[in-house]
This record gives structure tokens, sequence and C-alpha cells, in this order.
């Protein structure tokens, strides 16, 4: 377990503050670097940093990093700016300091470019289809270079507070069915994808590589249905556009993740997306 101590979020945006705020409540000081400090919530300390250009100060207490970054745009020259130098801002800074911490690394399950409904592990090359998602494989190759001990974290689709593009899709009668069948989605409620993060934090030994993501791969049509249920709205019509997926068609599994203890809150959209659609949780700027 970990001691009190301080733990860094380098990336302090929605999840990274939500991660943040849970080990404030175990008691640790946190400290939270974005660019603009003032967005930080409390108690996380903020602190004014653009970590693309910029080396942070690591406090030498320091007991975990989590690096939690989010890109502005799918530009490419801003994902590697954001993934790539920003992580390797970060790295500099833990190297330049008396710390010696557990660093966890937000990655995404864009990696895999998988389009044939499959099941994907742990064990699946990562083999980027799209040039931003090259740019997350050019970042996780700098951190296994760099620290080979790191926890590396592949997310799937995060939704939760603030983060509702189909609920608003379905809402507004934008959102469109497949004509033939759909994709399989991949999804993990923030709170769960937070939770992970803290809970490995605290693991003896974690594996190098988990997938976060919750109990259900389930088509895209099916989720669009449920929300306009869920709505009281008509069901989408089928035809192009709309809300549509990116990142092919797999099927991701958590049992490494699930094998070290973590539960999510919300095992599958339904509970999640009906927790979202209550006004459950707090949205971070």
């Amino acid at each position: 377990m970990l001691n009190t101590s301080t733990v860094v979020i380098a990336g302090c945006g929605d999840l990274g503050a939500e991660a943040g705020l849970r080990f404030a409540g175990q008691g640790h000081r946190v400290l939270g670097l974005r660019r603009r400090a003032e967005l930080v919530p409390a108690p996380i300390t903020g602190r004014s940093v653009d970590l693309r250009h910029e080396v942070p100060d690591v406090p030498a207490d320091t007991s975990v990093v989590v690096v939690a970054f989010a890109a502005r745009s799918r530009d490419v020259d801003e994902y590697r700016a954001t993934y790539v130098d920003g992580l390797r801002n970060v790295l500099d800074g833990i190297d330049a300091s008396a710390a010696d911490p557990r660093l966890l690394v937000v990655s995404s399950t864009a990696v895999y470019d998988v389009d044939d409904g499959s099941i994907v592990t742990e064990d699946t090359p990562a083999h980027a289809g799209a040039p931003t998602a090259g740019v997350l494989v050019e970042a996780e190759a700098l951190l296994r270079e760099r620290a080979p001990g790191a926890v590396l974290v592949r997310l799937s689709g995060v939704y939760g507070p603030g983060r509702e593009r189909l609920v608003d899709q379905v809402r507004s009668g934008s959102a469109r069915l497949a004509p033939g069948t759909s994709p399989h989605t991949n999804r993990i409620h923030r709170d769960d994808a937070a939770a992970a993060l803290v809970h490995l934090a605290g693991l003896p030994d974690p594996a190098p590589l988990y997938l976060g993501t919750d109990d259900e791969p389930v088509r895209l049509d099916d989720v669009l249905r449920f929300l306009a249920d869920e709505l009281g709205v008509r069901e989408p019509v089928v035809g192009d556009g709309g809300a549509r997926q990116a990142g092919g068609d797999k099927r991701l599994s958590n049992a490494l993740l699930r094998s070290t203890g973590w539960t999510p809150r919300f095992p599958t959209f339904r509970e999640g997306y009906r927790a979202v659609l209550a006004g459950e949780g707090t949205r971070h700027p």
C-alpha cells in the first residue's frame, strides 16, 4: 500500500483531476500540473506548466506520477507535442529529481488496428491504423525506453460527466444507425478509469500493461437505441454520418485488470449512462 506522500498528476484535466481527488482522499498531497492551474480542483494543488514545452519540478517525496494527457485537437503535430514531447518532459523532470515514483501513463486502445470484431487483450500487437494512433505508439515506445518499469494503461472510450457526445447526438436527432451491422464499441466510465489508476498505483507488483475498459463490448447501434429509450426520444434512423465510431471493430477484454481486484462501479454502458443522465458525478474542467 502507498504511504502518504506526494502524488503528481501530469495532465490534471477531467480524468487526471478525478484520480487526483481520490489520491487526496487517501491522505496524499496531490500536485496537479496543467496549463491553467486555476482549473485544478481543491484540495489538489495546481501548478501552471505547459508540459509540451516545460520540464516540471517533481518533489523529492513523490511516490506516484500519473500521466493523463489530452490533446486539444486530432492534429498529428498537436498529438506529438502533447503525448511525445509532454511525456519526455515529465520523464526529464523525474530524472532530475530525487524521487523514484511509481509511474502510470494513460494511453488509448486506439493503438489496436483491429476491425474484425475479435477479442483484444494485452497480448494483441499494437499496430496503429491512423496517424494519431501512430503518435501514441511512438509515445509508448519512448516510455519503454526511458522507464521500463512504468505501468501503461490503455483506456477504451472514456465517457461520464461532460463526456456526453453520444447522448447529445441521440437527443438532437443527429445520430444514425448503421446501414448494416454496426461495429463493436468499448467504453469505460471516467470514474472507473480514475479508480483503476489509483488501484494500480498501490498494487505491489503490477504488470507493465493493462487494458482499462468495462465488462461488455457492445454494438454501437445497441448503445444508441438504449440512449434513445432512456431519453424518451425517437430511435435514430438508419443512414450515413451521425454518431459513427473510429477505431475499427474490436472487443476489448478487461480480464487482466479485473484479476488484480479492480471492480468497475459501472460494469456496462447501461449503468454508466444512467448515472450520466441522472446527473451523477462531477464535471472537471
